[in-house]
């Protein structure tokens, strides 16, 4: 039976490179974005796969939890929460406590933090019938202070952690694993100048790929890891020691 992963975030960066992971594996990806599908993408099905939605508007959100679970007609094997967003200030700088206006948190908050449970909790039956398994993306920010990422997107991203050992807890008795990954520097087109300081100090001296992520986020899918769950996978070339 061909497993089924869906995909948020997926327009760019570890979002494409995971769904190329699993396509190459043999997996269905439906794909979920703010964006229509780019005939560009190099993956197959994708144009039918994927599902317009904006996960900073709540009503959306909630609204195409039906629209998912049409499109699935079936179980549903992994989860992958994976969209976030980073506002900076208009000059490109980082965006602090001081200077983050109300509508700017609650946007990332609902994007990064608050879409994750309710795809999760809308789509619970299908992904119990997989026994399935649901891995959210959150990032080194979430446990230090980074040079480059705002506070709302380090904050949201530290709840998301918070969330992923509740959901373990709650979605464990019914069979479905709950995990959470961090990266740390991956070489994507929105890196912020200055990251190669970063580089020079990290135990590995290189930046990440998008596909060592991708590597990890299919691992905990799949049965390899079928004894873990309620953790945080640090992919970070040492960022964190």
């Amino acid at each position: 039976m061909t497993k089924t992963l869906l995909l948020t975030g997926a327009s760019r960066g570890i979002g494409h490179a995971t769904v190329k992971k699993f396509s190459r594996e043999g997996w269905r990806v439906l794909t979920c974005s703010r964006h229509a599908f780019d005939p560009g993408c190099p993956w197959p099905g994708g144009e039918e796969n994927h599902i317009q939605i904006d996960l900073a508007d709540p009503a959306d959100t909630i609204n195409t939890v039906e629209v998912i679970r049409e499109c699935l007609d079936g179980p549903l094997h992994a989860l992958v929460n994976n969209a976030g967003i980073s506002p900076k200030s208009d000059g490109g700088g980082r965006l602090n406590t001081l200077d983050t206006d109300l509508m700017t948190w609650g946007r990332v908050f609902h994007v990064n933090f608050f879409a994750s449970i309710v795809l999760a909790r809308g789509l619970k039956d299908e992904l119990v019938d997989a026994k399935g398994a649901i891995v959210n993306v959150t990032s080194i920010a979430g446990s230090r202070v980074h040079p480059f990422a705002g506070a709302a997107y380090a904050t949201s991203k530290a709840a998301l952690a918070a969330l992923t050992r509740e959901m373990a807890h709650d979605f464990g008795p019914l069979g479905v694993r709950v995990n959470a990954i961090a990266p740390g520097e991956v070489d994507t087109a929105i890196l912020s100048p200055g990251t190669d300081k970063i580089v020079e100090n990290l135990a590995m001296r290189r930046l990440g790929q998008t596909s060592e992520v991708a590597d990890v986020i299919f691992f905990l899918c799949n049965d390899g890891s079928s004894y873990v769950t309620g953790t945080e996978i640090e992919i970070n070339g040492g960022q964190h020691i």
